[in-house]
């Protein structure tokens, strides 16, 4: 059984910010109001997309409009600029490289759509390196629920499994899978590192693969 690294993806493989908060600027825009500072959208993120919405249902006052032509008119617009700004973080594709040389495999666990996280990728030409997607949308349940963490090691042969996130939401995914967590220090995050249940932490992808291999190799 290969060793098993599944991976969030907005603020751990991508930095994607600065384009959701355009799709929110405009979606402002459209209902007549003011964008909000990108840091706020920014501390939004990490519940999927149609959490983010509610956060700028309540942020702006949305509450009268129709959440849910406001959640699909987001998300319509977002899939077209996805990666007008979106790259990849440092030394992630290097990484990712080496990690599938070396005989683990890949796979992605978020809580964007399947159909956003899947382009996007694809896109930014990483889609080579994952055997496996799960979006926020592709099974009843989605992060923190482990059963995106559970079916993906399943799917992939049953090895042991890292996840690797950069966020509380990541973190209480892992710990309700029974997985060791690898905290990327440079993303979401919206609490101190300390306060974040993690086995290893690291703020360079460079550094990712010998803490994964110390993680995969220690006793059960």
């Amino acid at each position: 059984m290969n060793p098993i690294l599944i991976f969030d993806l907005d603020g751990t493989l991508i930095d994607s910010a600065q384009d959701l908060h355009a799709a929110a600027c405009r979606l402002l825009e459209g209902e007549g109001l003011p964008a909000l500072p990108l840091e706020t959208i920014r501390s939004f993120i990490g519940n999927g997309i149609p959490t983010l919405v509610d956060r700028i249902i309540d942020a702006t006052g949305l509450q009268t409009r129709d959440r849910t032509r406001l959640i699909s008119s987001f998300l319509e617009d977002y899939q077209a600029h996805a990666t007008d700004m979106t790259a990849p973080y440092p030394d992630v594709e290097a990484t990712l490289n080496h990690l599938l040389q070396s005989g683990h495999t890949l796979a992605i666990c978020t809580n964007k759509p399947q159909r956003p996280a899947e382009k996007i990728i694809e896109d930014l030409g990483l889609s080579r390196y994952f055997q496996g997607l799960v979006g926020g949308d592709s099974l009843t349940e989605r992060k923190p629920d482990p059963a995106g963490l559970h079916y993906l090691q399943s799917s992939l042969g049953g090895g042991p499994v890292v996840y690797v996130g950069d966020s509380e939401v990541d973190a209480e995914t892992a710990v309700n899978a029974g997985m060791p967590f690898a905290l990327f220090t440079e993303g979401y995050r919206k609490r101190p590192i300390s306060e974040i249940p993690h086995a290893v932490s690291f703020s360079s992808f460079k550094d990712l693969p010998a803490l994964a291999q110390n993680l995969l190799s220690a006793p059960a």
